[in-house]
């Protein structure tokens, strides 16, 4: 075990990252960077979008959950078969993603909700996909987050996640514990660990890829089915 894994804080569901963030801090930093979010984030993110969607776009099945859909950066990358739900708990970043189908007629896009990722509305099943792009490290409880993906994604159905996770160690792993202190203003962890997400049997089945150029992302890829059990709602 790593160095890194063995220094994470632990929790009820897990690995937690060491600055918890809540519901409001998430809404107040995405209020702050709403009218920027593309300009300072999108060309950074880009690389892990991209994949992310074209992993989706190969996957059978055409009800696609999008968690965090933010300003909408992806909608228009989806291919034409696939029918589109997006959520995000930042009102902000939705009224700019429906100006975005607004403008671009972006047809595929069946509706745009303000919505918590750890509690939605939907029925089980409801989905054939759900894909979480650079959301993980944002919600409070990101197993609990987990489990509610499991629910309303069918059965054999596919889960997937781009996010940035901690560094094993090295220079890279220093600076991100260095920036968690900020993980309130910034909006997400810079110290979050990908066992902070998945209990270690799901972690074993997943298919885990590094986003080129640089690494800083990574692309992970489950069928929706047993073996471990998850929490789904706080009691």
């Amino acid at each position: 075990m790593s160095h890194a894994i063995q220094d994470q804080p632990r929790g009820p569901d897990g690995p937690v990252p060491r600055s918890a963030l809540d519901a409001e801090a998430v809404k107040a930093a995405y209020r702050r960077w709403a009218g920027v979010y593309d300009n300072v984030f999108g060309g950074i993110s880009a690389f892990g979008r991209r994949r992310a969607v074209a992993a989706v776009n190969a996957l059978p099945g055409e009800r696609v959950l999008e968690v965090g859909v933010g300003t909408g950066l992806a909608l228009p990358r989806y291919a034409g078969g696939k029918r589109i739900t997006g959520i995000d708990l930042s009102g902000d970043m939705l009224d700019r993603a429906r100006m975005r189908v607004s403008r671009q007629r972006l047809d595929h896009v069946d509706a745009l909700l303000e919505m918590d990722a750890e509690e939605t509305q939907f029925a089980d099943g409801s989905f054939d996909i759900a894909v979480a792009m650079f959301v993980a490290s944002v919600v409070p409880n990101p197993r609990r987050l987990y489990g509610e993906l499991r629910r309303v994604v069918r059965p054999g159905g596919h889960i997937l996640f781009v996010n940035h996770f901690l560094a094993d160690g090295g220079i890279r792993l220093a600076v991100e514990r260095g920036m968690a202190r900020a993980s309130r203003s910034l909006g997400w962890h810079p110290d979050f660990a990908i066992e902070s997400l998945l209990p270690p049997a799901d972690r074993a089945r997943a298919r885990i890829e590094p986003v080129p150029p640089a690494g800083l992302f990574t692309l992970v890829t489950l069928t929706n089915g047993d073996p471990a059990p998850v929490l789904l709602r706080s009691a």
